[in-house]
């Protein structure tokens, strides 16, 4: 039969597996750094992998495919589930381990604590090229939006600023990219309280700055924020 499914170029494929963690049918995994179809019947056609691939690698087309099998899909997640390994957590793709989406649970006050300070990221991964539109951990979030600077040039970033928040960092520069596409999903698919944005001194952070107003402004939601800029010898200059 002929109908809509999924086609990955993978020319554009960067291998950092966001699709395959948005894929809940396990119809996608990563070979050889690079993300493929594995089985047209565990594709549905619905894409909730589109929006999560960071290279616009992923479109969808029309061809002579096999229909979707949802009993297959069942079946291979409870294989799946059976032959985990015991007390292992559970995987929610197939793709680079390091760009699984995991919450993570930092100490809470009033908890023994540490000789260091204990850290405040409270999910995996950080990197806004990475994270999964979707992930769980965005629903009712307040967000920060971090130049990866700043951690470096602000000793307190943790307690002070990623306390309680979801964080994802970036460098414009760095990366050569435009964030706001990325960010305009999050804030519009997700439940996002509030948006801090970190940002360091120097031009080429204006354009984190620039990405998270604009992602604000085609979310069509009132969202509140904030703007703190660092100087490059750690001191605030402007909140």
């Amino acid at each position: 039969m002929k109908r809509r499914i999924i086609e990955i170029d993978e020319n554009k494929c960067n291998g950092c597996g966001a699709c395959a963690a948005a894929c809940h049918e396990g119809a996608i995994a990563m070979v050889d750094g690079k993300a493929r179809l594995m089985r047209d019947d565990y594709c549905d056609g619905l894409g909730d992998c589109l929006p999560a691939c960071p290279t616009g690698a992923i479109t969808f087309v029309e061809r002579e495919a096999v229909p979707y099998n949802e009993a297959a899909v069942q079946a291979a997640k409870q294989h799946k589930a059976a032959h985990a390994c015991p007390g292992s957590a559970p995987r929610t793709f197939g793709g680079c381990p390091g760009s699984m989406a995991k919450a993570l649970h930092p100490a809470e006050a009033g908890e023994s604590a540490p000789t260091t300070a204990p850290s405040q990221l409270r999910q995996w991964p950080v990197q806004i090229k990475l994270v999964p539109v979707n992930a769980p951990y965005f629903a009712g979030a307040k967000l920060l939006v971090a130049a990866d600077c700043t951690a470096y040039a602000y000793a307190n970033v943790h307690q002070e600023f990623m306390r309680g928040k979801v964080t994802l960092i970036g460098c414009p520069k760095l990366d050569d990219v435009d964030y706001s596409e990325k960010l305009t999903q999050i804030l519009r698919q997700n439940d996002i309280k509030s948006v801090t944005v970190l940002r360091m001194e120097v031009p080429c952070c204006g354009g984190l700055e620039r990405a998270v107003v604009t992602a604000l402004q085609n979310s069509g939601k009132m969202i509140p924020w904030q703007v703190v800029t660092f100087s490059v010898d750690g001191k605030i200059l402007d909140r």
